[in-house]
């Protein structure tokens, strides 16, 4: 039967999430491994009516609380169905055709499938066999044809920061060639510094933010694009109506109404990150400790094996890598004290040699 295909979709090629990871110890995409307080989590269930349901979404209420949250005005904010989509829907406004897109690699994958998708040029800029990243690479990267340049502060999966000092570089080139810069602080939670004041105050600057990590909300799907009113316009014209649901509004309301527990989200997560971090070293493992909710730790055996023996055996899940600087390491999603005693205990039992 001959029917058209759009061909960027046709020659994407796509590896999804694993499917049935509620029945595992889930170590191995970054997300809270235990969640948020269960009294919260039912404190919030018990405003969910009948009529709650059958209304449209609302996000104007968040965007006010979550602007005063971090010190912005609700025109600098865009709700969206996950920074997964707030990605999309900025290289769709921002993106040309045919010119560039600039993102270092290893980052996360959805910038390069975007790019596929929407017929964008990616243009990866590697890193160093140390796990550096030259800065100079990145600016002799950005040309005329360059239309976005994506910067993750902290990176993932490498976990790497930028300074003021290079982002400035970096904004004095962009601006030179008419060039968006996005900066995704997806981990901005769990490293303290952070570009927002570039957002709210440039031409060209796009902050993402995400509830999926700290927040612990990454079922519902919630993230945030932070920029000056003319940006937000420009990609609120291209997004759903309705692409936000009222659950996940209604959750990152009631997390916005208790700092408190915040504050106690990003404490139990350091302690638990210390804690297996002085572990691991103690017995003689090599360590990254990364900027985000996660670490790199290499195994005494080889890595993929571990992967899969955790998976089999332990039935916990981390993350393991192709690519060449990365594959004797695995990725491990950092929780509570608790939680990474769990996860230690599996693998001190399935790192072996055999």
């Amino acid at each position: 039967m001959n029917y058209y295909v759009n061909e960027n979709i046709r020659r994407t090629e796509r590896v999804f999430p694993m499917q049935g990871r509620m029945d595992y110890l889930r170590y191995d995409m970054n997300e809270n491994p235990e969640g948020l307080p269960k009294a919260f989590v039912d404190s919030v269930l018990s405003e969910i009516t009948p009529e709650f349901l059958a209304v449209y979404p609302e996000p104007d209420r968040f965007v006010r609380k979550y602007a005063d949250f971090i010190g912005a005005k609700p025109e600098n904010i865009m709700t969206a169905n996950g920074s997964d989509m707030a990605i999309r829907y900025i290289l769709e406004t921002f993106g040309e055709p045919g010119k560039d897109v600039v993102t270092v690699t290893p980052s996360f994958e959805m910038y390069r499938i975007n790019c596929s998708l929407l017929g964008l040029r990616h243009v990866p800029v590697p890193y160093n066999e140390d796990l550096t990243i030259s800065v100079g690479r990145i600016l002799e990267a950005i040309t005329a044809d360059t239309r976005v340049v994506v910067l993750l502060n902290p990176n993932n999966p490498i976990g790497n920061v930028y300074t003021e000092e290079e982002l400035r570089m970096i904004l004095e080139k962009t601006r030179e060639t008419g060039s968006i810069v996005l900066i995704d602080e997806a981990y901005h939670y769990f490293w303290p510094e952070t570009f927002l004041p570039y957002a709210l105050s440039s031409e060209n600057v796009i902050v993402l933010r995400t509830f999926s990590k700290l927040f612990s909300l990454a079922a519902l799907r919630l993230g945030i694009v932070i920029a000056n009113p003319q940006l937000i316009h420009y990609v609120k014209n291209g997004r759903l109506s309705f692409d936000v649901n009222s659950m996940a509004l209604l959750f990152a309301e009631r997390i916005l109404d208790h700092p408190e527990m915040v504050s106690e989200l990003q404490r139990t997560e350091q302690e638990g990150k210390d804690w297996i971090l002085r572990e691991l070293r103690t017995r003689g493992y090599e360590c990254r400790d990364c900027r985000g909710n996660f670490i790199f730790v290499r195994p005494k055996a080889e890595a993929s094996l571990v992967v899969q023996r955790l998976e089999d055996e332990e039935k916990l899940l981390v993350h393991g890598y192709g690519h060449p600087y990365l594959k004797d390491f695995i990725r491990v999603s950092v929780g509570s004290e608790h939680a990474m005693e769990i996860f230690l205990e599996a693998f001190l039992r399935t790192d072996r040699i055999s």
